[in-house]
């Protein structure tokens, strides 16, 4: 192989890097934004409500906590800080949340039906998402790759 060819095949492999690193932030910035923007839902009188409508236990302990667990593990994967503990947060987040809320199972009205089997399939899509983030971690841009983590 040419000089040019390999200066070439540098630079490709080098704007590739670039481009999936930056790729890693947007995909976590996206993916976290969800539970930042949905958190402060946790909070209202409503989500504890219908927390207690389907049976959850201790709604007004609970709904806030899962809403600071959202929170803070959304933010972590966003920031690349701790990103494996934040995914993991958010891995204990969504398993009862899931479970709890988007029984799809016993819904009788069609509709609503549906509607909670969609819900509960997007969870299960970001639980998946989460636990690759604890295996993986946040990619190169992050604060857990600076401190090499």
């Amino acid at each position: 192989m040419g000089r040019a060819a390999q200066r070439a095949g540098a630079r490709w492999g080098r704007e590739q890097r670039v481009l999936a690193a930056v790729v890693v932030v947007v995909g976590r910035v996206l993916f976290g934004l969800i539970f930042i923007v949905a958190a402060p839902g946790h909070f209202q009188q409503a989500a504890i409500t219908h927390a207690a409508a389907h049976g959850v236990l201790f709604p007004s302990l609970l709904v806030p906590l899962s809403g600071l667990i959202s929170f803070f593990g959304g933010l972590s994967v966003i920031l690349g800080y701790r990103a494996r503990l934040g995914a993991w947060l958010l891995v204990v987040f969504l398993v009862p949340v899931t479970l709890a809320m988007h029984d799809f199972w016993h819904v009788h009205d069609p509709t609503q039906g549906q509607i909670q089997m969609a819900m509960f399939m997007k969870n299960v899509a970001l639980l998946g998402a989460a636990l690759l983030i604890t295996h993986f971690g946040p990619g190169p841009l992050s604060f857990d790759a600076r401190r090499g983590r």
